[in-house]
């Protein structure tokens, strides 16, 4: 099988070359429009892609010529600028509506939206800036938008929400259904077996056949239209949780979060590293604001925003730094409104998984043509040399033609079982199941691919902070004037006393309250909050509690400078004018860092004086003691200057060393446990934190990362490893610490192409998305991840839980292997359906099976079996097997086994039953044909019921483990039984089927029933040669009272 498929072996992220070559391998399909319905247009996404091009140079065209003005448009004289201010009123309000003005008004909205499209410098400037703009807003920058003025802002100036293509209604699905070929040709037999039987039998006998299809076919189309509704659902529902982004914004006077949905006009929104600009906007204030607009113009060299240049555009990346801005533009009048319109067209990447159960379809579904299209020759040639025995070759009548158009219905209903066009749409279903349930379990899946490959993870790379831990920091112990102290307090409740003079806790309190991107705020009820990193909040709460004000610190001095944090430097700088005169530099950042940086340490009166040998050894000392004590490390410096500013620098060195502060954030609960199950499952877990070493360390052991055996290596030590090193020593790394996002993309590029791991890598900051994109799969965190972290993620985890990984790969080792059970149903039969069908019209002339028949079955095993057995939810045994391989087979010689073995007893019984029925059944009389008929239907249809059963697992003995539990398999049984019976004994006429005694009904269901115990001795024949490789890491099976 696998060597017919090769043009189906797609990678994850497949070129557009081998998209284009699997589709058009794919040979036979009775229903195009549905099969490829999740598949994306590639002529429509090269159309989309033209047109991003187009708009993006449309786009960089504007930027350059605004780059090449903008010197002239300096120089612009305050008399033109006069000229702008006279009549500007009547040119900014033109178009505005009377409920606009009444409103306080005064810019309409494409106006608006033009001098930021355009930028407009010269205008903005006419209009004394965001001020000014603010102003024509009816917005007060301190204060922000009033929420009573949410409404009539959306009335005038739009929503902050894109056009979407409206998704499927249930009646074009219902449509989409009815467009498979097969079924077409069925409803054409229908209605002639309806004109001919009337002809022939007359009302109302001669239209039960014709009307059975019919009704067959109806139930088919609305069955597989509901099962794609619900589908359709699901993705959407999903889509909306994907776009939702919360933002920080300041409405009322206070800072608050608002989801990106509800922002408006006139917001001043706060931006931070790594967020999305939501809309388009005109800078307010900020620190080495930096912007990358490739998404808009292509270009990846990032842009300063400031003063000078104060256009800010949707859909851009902060890069770095931190700013305010005035929302101008907002929805579908921005430039990224109108390219995600564009992008929509082009659908999400299908699955590898997808392609190959495409080539699965194709292979079977051309066998099952070369079956049909050989039986309905065999029964025309039997039929036609009948005629000629009994020389009635030369009279033809209606019945004739009824015989005839049964037969090609016949052969056109083997073909619509044998192609099984549900396979590559249980995927849909199952990946749709669960992305749902994952939703639920709190991680969202970005792309589809994730779900399958997470089955196979055989690593996870994991930050320690907020992911193993809580991120609920707080400051637990801090060294300051050679003592270590320990903090206690919250909610502002001040307890602790550090015992230091005035002039050092000033300088404390200046260092943690001007050194910082978090802000103290109020909230609506007048309490304190922080908004912030959990570090820097930790640090904000320690200042409070040791009596200091955030807003009085601010007030005090000019911030000249900003340097912010990032995980290369892990540090962060800013430089301040002193009230008094003078500059003074504060930094703080990793602790052994800082401390490289520091030639002087504060004493206990406050002075600066040289650092000895001796005191850098208790520092460090400090350090080890903090870390080992699983605590997060600080130091915290100063530097006064008294030369004039330079705006290009701060100090990189001459510091004097404040304090080592120890941060506590505890692991987790439930992380260990977490941690064990990975192990027990084959997956090794590696944390990579930016860390002090020995913290890292400690945490890892409390997890169960570290183990004797195990190493811990720092970041600088590990690159600076040979290649030939990196082969002996990445096997045995645990922990990395003070690891740059450059280590992080070293070892998950080594570990992929080195020991050929899959590797799951989680990350949280903008630095971390070419380690995202390089993994198998990207796992970014929900709370404390950046947009830009999450754009490149795979799976975002929405409450940053170590714990909710796990559930991920537990969930990806569901879908795969649910996809295998539908597989080796399907099949099964398959086979049987198409063996019974051609030996029984070589031998007998007929199918055992109408077209009525046939239909309920591929019923049965198509929309229903996908629903039943590619829907179950994960059990805990999935996590006691390896991982599944790369390169593994999907259909396995366990599978093939049960198929074989299945499909062997079930043609063993039914041929027993349709050439020696009658004489083993006693069957006698006028009706003993028709009563023969229906007995093998329905024992062919309670075969398929248990084998439904026994496909709930394809190694283990016991498949009726958990089965109660899981209501949806236990509905489609229990209701294909309950219709069967009603098919039987009340819809005779329809379905060609006689009421059955109670004798045989239970024949029919030991019949089916007996499939059970065969698949019992199957399970215990061994078809696998390497133990260890048992089954896609299903574990061996027990021996003795434990193979149950």
């Amino acid at each position: 099988m696998e060597s017919m498929l090769k043009d189906f072996n797609v990678p994850a992220n497949p070129s557009e070359e081998v998209q284009r070559r699997w589709r058009k391998a794919v040979g036979l399909v009775r229903n195009r429009r549905r099969r490829f319905r999740f598949v994306p247009d590639l002529d429509k996404r090269t159309e989309a892609r033209d047109k991003l091009r187009q708009t993006q140079e449309k786009v960089r065209l504007g930027f350059n010529a605004y780059r090449v003005a903008f010197r002239f448009i300096d120089g612009v004289g305050s008399g033109e600028n006069k000229q702008w201010e006279e009549g500007g009123e009547i040119k900014f309000e033109n178009g505005l509506s009377e409920e606009a003005r009444e409103s306080g008004f005064r810019i309409h909205p494409d106006k608006l939206a033009n001098i930021v499209h355009n930028h407009e410098i010269k205008v903005l400037r006419s209009l004394r800036g965001a001020d000014g703009v603010a102003s024509k807003l009816n917005v007060v920058l301190g204060e922000g938008v009033k929420s009573s003025d949410v409404s009539i802002r959306q009335k005038i100036y739009g929503f902050n929400r894109y056009s979407e293509k409206p998704s499927k209604s249930f009646l074009t699905l219902l449509w989409e259904a009815l467009q498979d070929l097969t079924l077409i040709i069925l409803i054409v037999c229908a209605v002639v077996s309806i004109g001919v039987g009337l002809a022939t039998d007359g009302w109302p006998k001669g239209i039960y056949d014709g009307l059975g299809i019919i009704l067959s076919i109806l139930l088919i189309v609305l069955v597989t239209a509901s099962s794609d509704y619900n589908q359709s659902l699901q993705f959407k529902d999903l889509d909306k949780e994907k776009k939702k982004i919360i933002l920080q914004v300041s409405r009322d006077g206070y800072r608050q979060k608002v989801s990106i949905h509800d922002l408006v006009v006139g917001d001043v929104v706060h931006l931070s590293n790594g967020d999305q600009v939501p809309a388009d906007g005109i800078f307010i204030a900020g620190y080495n604001l930096l912007l990358d607009e490739s998404s808009l113009t292509g270009e990846s060299e990032p842009v300063n925003v400031n003063e000078k240049n104060p256009f800010l555009l949707s859909g851009t990346k902060v890069q770095n730094g931190s700013g305010k801005m005035l929302v101008t533009t907002v929805g579908m009048r921005t430039e990224w409104g109108k390219l995600m319109e564009t992008l929509s067209d082009g659908g999400d990447d299908e699955t590898p998984l997808q392609v190959k159960l495409n080539g699965v379809a194709t292979v079977i579904g051309k066998i099952g043509l070369g079956f049909a299209v050989l039986t309905f020759v065999v029964l025309i040639v039997r039929y036609l040399v009948e005629k000629a025995l009994q020389h009635e070759f030369t009279s033809w009548s209606f019945s004739d033609a009824v015989k005839i158009l049964n037969f090609f219905a016949t052969a056109v209903t083997i073909l619509v079982v044998a192609v099984p066009e549900g396979l590559p749409l249980a995927v849909t279903l199952s990946l749709a199941f669960a992305m749902k349930k994952m939703m639920n379990d709190r991680a969202l899946v970005r792309r589809l691919s994730a779900c399958e490959t997470m089955g196979s993870a055989t690593c996870i790379c994991t930050d320690k902070t907020g992911t193993l831990t809580t991120n609920h920091m707080v400051v637990d112990k801090i060294w300051l004037c050679g003592n270590a102290k320990e903090i206690k307090g919250s909610q502002g409740t001040n307890t602790s006393s550090l015992e230091v003079s005035e002039n050092v806790l000033t300088i404390l309190l200046q260092a943690i309250f001007q050194n910082t991107e978090s802000e103290v705020v109020k909230d609506k009820d007048g309490k304190n909050t922080i908004l912030g990193s959990p570090t820097e909040s930790a640090l904000l709460e320690c200042g409070l509690l040791l009596g200091g004000s955030f807003d009085a610190q601010r007030r005090e001095v000019k911030i000249l400078k900003v340097d912010p944090f990032n995980s290369d430097k892990k540090m962060m700088s800013v430089l301040v004018a002193l009230p008094g005169g003078g500059n003074r530099a504060f930094c703080k950042g990793a602790s052994e860092i800082v401390l490289k940086m520091c030639d002087k340490i504060l004493d206990s009166n406050g002075e600066s004086v040289q650092i000895s040998e001796e005191q850098v050894k208790k520092v460090t000392d400090a350090i080890d003691i903090f870390a080992c004590e699983a605590l997060r490390t600080l130091c915290v410096a100063f530097k006064d200057i008294n030369n004039t500013f330079d705006d290009n620098s701060i100090p990189d060195g001459g510091y004097t060393l404040i304090a080592v502060v120890g941060i506590k954030d505890p692991v987790r609960p439930g992380v260990k446990n977490a941690v064990q199950t990975c192990l027990a499952a084959g997956i090794t877990v590696r944390m990579v934190t930016g860390d002090n070493i020995n913290t890292a360390k400690a945490i890892a052991k409390e997890c169960g990362i570290l183990t004797e055996d195990g190493v811990a290596i720092e970041g600088p030590v590990f690159r600076s490893k040979a290649p030939e090193d990196m082969m002996e020593i990445i096997p045995k790394i645990q922990v990395m610490a003070r690891s740059s996002p450059l280590d992080k993309h070293k070892l998950v590029t080594y570990l992929r192409s080195m020991f050929k791991e899959v590797v799951a890598v989680t990350g949280d900051g903008t630095n971390d998305a070419p380690a995202l994109k390089e993994s198998d799969i990207g796992l970014a965190m929900g709370i404390a991840g950046t947009e830009v972290a999450k754009e490149n993620a795979h799976v975002i985890i929405l409450d940053d839980n170590f714990s909710t990984i796990v559930t991920v790969a537990k969930w990806g080792r569901a879908v795969y292997i649910n996809i295998q059970k539908f597989v080796q149903f399907q099949l099964t039969v398959n086979v049987v359906a198409l063996m019974i069908s051609f030996v029984s019209a070589c031998v007998t002339g007929t199918s055992p099976l109408t077209t009525v028949q046939m239909l309920w079955v591929n019923l049965i095993m198509d929309t229903l079996g996908a629903l039943a057995l590619a829907t179950e939810a994960p059990h805990d045994g999935l996590m006691n097997r390896p991982p599944i391989g790369r390169s593994v087979s999907f259909i396995t010689k366990a599978m093939w086994r049960n198929i074989f073995g299945q499909s062997i007893y079930q043609l063993a019984v039914l041929f027993v039953l349709t050439f020696s029925g009658k004489k083993l059944l006693k069957l006698e009389g006028s009706d003993a044909d028709d009563i023969l008929q229906t007995v093998i239907f329905n024992a062919f249809v309670f075969c398929q019921v248990f084998n439904e059963i026994n496909s709930r697992d394809i190694e283990k003995i016991n498949i009726f483990r958990g089965i109660f539990s899981s209501k949806l398999f236990m509905g489609i049984v229990v209701s294909t039984v309950i219709f069967q019976v009603v098919i039987v004994e009340f819809l005779g006429a329809f379905a060609s089927t006689v009421p059955l005694s109670w004798q045989l009904w239970l024949l029919s269901v030991v019949v089916g029933l007996g499939s059970i115990p065969v698949a019992v001795v199957l399970k215990c024949i061994p078809v696998e040669t390497k133990p260890a490789k048992h089954h896609n890491g299903y574990d061996l099976l027990p021996s003795g009272p434990g193979l149950v």
